[in-house]
């Protein structure tokens, strides 16, 4: 544990992801109770209650995977970048690795999950390149305005192109369209355990990257003059968040805004220390991911809304909040 860090906060959020999770796992089209959440989870199911807890221990645990990547994402890319806008879905990463999959669908037929990861990562890839760059032509670098600017434009642009390579493809068109818009529903072990070494990468570059974000806050003169090599710490924690986002994207589909309000939650109880933002961002967004899963499965039921829809609506007065903030500008 870092320094001067406050175990208290780590308690309750562990202790809040635990309801987070009894919740996911007791709510959805049927309602279970807490004999058959316990006896399901404990044994082999016999009831219909106990069958139904034990079909959504996967989507649980997709949630919780799919959230904490998410917003290790937005930590990490808000660190990189030191753009408090800086967001998966802000800066057009989620919209390239979508991109990068439907041509991978319509063009080169990919069938397996592995494909869709690698795909997705790529794509995610190119974009986060492709932003950096726009946003860094002209007097004054990489701003956080320009970042943002750019992200949008290439969003917008990247989302035109997925939809003219899917509308003459009606055979993919129905698939596609479901998987844009984002969610863990109909999540399986076999659907999870690809993604698994990606994440674990992932995780392990962003997280090990929490001392150089702290001195990349300080800017590129104070931290180069204290012995970080810029550029390779930047490359470093920006390929561990590209991994992270691209391998969501792959199995769960774009789900936006959970990368952009997660840190600033975090920051709120943790400070500006990564070594405690980015455990937290963790924590936080597979908390936030599985409650917008629940909210959307409670709010529409005997249907169910797609857990991108929810966080879209979660994120987007979040996001009004943080660019209204007078500091906006300064992370």
């Amino acid at each position: 544990m870092a320094r001067g860090a406050n175990p208290a906060w780590l308690l309750a959020a562990v202790a809040a992801l635990v309801l987070a999770a009894g919740l996911s796992l007791a709510f959805g089209a049927r309602v279970t109770s807490l004999s058959e959440l316990v006896s399901a989870l404990s044994s082999p199911p016999d009831t219909m209650g106990e069958v139904a807890v034990a079909s959504r221990v996967p989507r649980t645990v997709l949630a919780a995977l799919a959230g904490a990547a998410l917003g290790l994402t937005g930590a990490v890319m808000q660190g990189v970048t030191r753009n408090p806008l800086a967001d998966p879905g802000i800066l057009g990463v989620n919209a390239g690795a979508a991109l990068a999959v439907v041509i991978g669908l319509a063009s080169f037929g990919l069938g397996s999950l592995t494909g869709y990861i690698l795909a997705a990562t790529l794509g995610a890839a190119l974009s986060a390149v492709g932003v950096y760059a726009i946003a860094s032509l002209g007097a004054g670098g990489a701003t956080p305005l320009k970042l943002a600017l750019a992200g949008a434009a290439l969003t917008a642009a990247l989302t035109s192109l997925t939809t003219a390579v899917v509308l003459p493809r009606g055979d993919i068109a129905g698939l596609v369209q479901s998987w844009l818009v984002g969610g863990v529903g109909g999540a399986t072990w076999e659907r999870i355990t690809p993604v698994l070494p990606f994440l674990a990468v992932g995780a392990g570059l962003s997280l090990a990257s929490a001392r150089k974000l702290n001195l990349l806050a300080l800017g590129d003169d104070t931290a180069a003059g204290l012995g970080e090599t810029v550029w390779r710490a930047r490359a470093v924690a920006a390929l561990g968040a590209v991994m992270l986002c691209g391998a969501v994207t792959a199995v769960c589909g774009p789900i936006g805004f959970v990368g952009l309000v997660v840190p600033h939650l975090s920051r709120l109880v943790t400070g500006v220390d990564y070594r405690l933002i980015l455990p937290a961002s963790a924590l936080s967004g597979a908390m936030l991911l599985m409650l917008a899963d629940v909210g959307g499965r409670i709010v529409a039921r005997p249907a169910e809304l797609d857990v991108g829809i929810v966080t879209a609506f979660i994120g987007a007065p979040v996001f009004i909040w943080i660019v209204r903030r007078k500091r906006v500008a300064a992370l």
